[in-house]
């Protein structure tokens, strides 16, 4: 197949161009490298671009065609959002809009869309399905719960098929030690779990320690960013045989308290890791745990990678050798 990547050179993004290539699919990144890394895309044709210049995106598919689009291309910072909204609506919302119309007028019928658990705000049931109230408490979270209210509009409208997939954390790190996950500034917990590791100087800020959870941290769901590259794959699959627009969790199910990824890191890397409380972060809702049994009923998906030891030891392979 022929798919375009949009996003390619961000932290998923890249581990889904790998995949691809590995499977031996023809694959193009687009990617403005405002957050992504030319050097994560290897010898994998890339455009750069903006989802926010119509003009690039109706010149990137006069050159090309395409089966099928992933989007991987947002703004993802929960802090930064509630801050400056602004940028998120435009970024996510009228970025994706843009690519929609792109690949209507290109005739290209079939996209998947990286959503989130930010969608369901602070719900109050322990394990989240795709019935549950959608409520986001935060500009991110509103910001991809527009866009999937697009793409079912878009379904109706334009025949477009789609699948949402609503990740929990993503984590972890190819297994071959090539790519990782690198941003700047990094907010995710295990990158800067690892890198209090390699840094004897450095704290690490817990935010938040009197939330209602077992020891007072938040609990989230950690997913292997090479397991979300394999429902992507699934993803692909499954509109072959289904139109309209169809969305689904990608969590393991199991939920790990900050102090409990922080135990497993110093198991993991030797390194007796420091740390100190701070407030909670506006937007951050104590407890998101995956219930992901509609993927696995109906994408045939399962998490190879369960427990947060395994997925943490992936990470730290990467880290040790950070390439870019």
């Amino acid at each position: 197949m022929r798919i375009l990547v949009c996003g390619g050179a961000g932290y998923i993004g890249s581990h889904m161009v790998g995949y691809l290539t590995a499977l031996e699919h023809e694959v193009v990144v687009y990617d403005n490298l405002s957050t992504g890394h030319r050097a994560a895309v290897g010898m994998v044709p890339m455009v750069v671009g903006d989802l926010l210049d119509p003009a690039s995106l109706a010149a990137l598919f006069m050159a090309h065609r395409f089966d099928a689009v992933m989007h991987f291309c947002a703004r993802s910072l929960v802090g930064e959002s509630v801050d400056d909204p602004y940028t998120y609506y435009q970024n996510n919302v009228v970025g994706t809009l843009n690519l929609l119309r792109a690949m209507h007028t290109a005739g290209i019928d079939k996209l998947v869309f990286s959503s989130t658990a930010a969608v369901y705000g602070a719900p109050q049931t322990g394990v989240i399905d795709e019935t549950c109230p959608v409520e986001p408490i935060n500009p991110y979270g509103a910001s991809k719960l527009m866009v999937e209210r697009m793409l079912a509009d878009a379904a109706k409208a334009y025949g477009l098929r789609s699948v949402t997939l609503r990740y929990f954390n993503a984590a972890g790190a190819d297994p071959s030690g090539e790519i990782g996950e690198s941003h700047e500034p990094e907010t995710h917990l295990i990158p800067n779990v690892l890198r209090a590791a390699l840094c004897s100087d450095s704290v690490l800020k817990v935010f938040g320690g009197d939330y209602a959870t077992r020891d007072g941290t938040c609990v989230r769901d950690y997913v292997h960013v090479s397991d979300l590259a394999s429902a992507h794959m699934k993803a692909i699959e499954f509109m072959a045989g289904h139109d309209g627009a169809h969305l689904f969790n990608l969590g393991n199910g199991k939920g790990f308290t900050v102090l409990e990824v922080i135990g497993a890191a110093r198991r993991v890397t030797g390194v007796n890791i420091a740390f100190e409380l701070a407030p909670r972060r506006m937007g951050d809702p104590p407890v998101l745990v995956a219930s992901s049994a509609k993927a696995h009923d109906l994408l045939c998906w399962t998490p190879a990678f369960t427990e947060v030891d395994a997925i943490i030891e992936s990470a730290w392979r990467w880290h040790k050798q950070m390439r870019y």
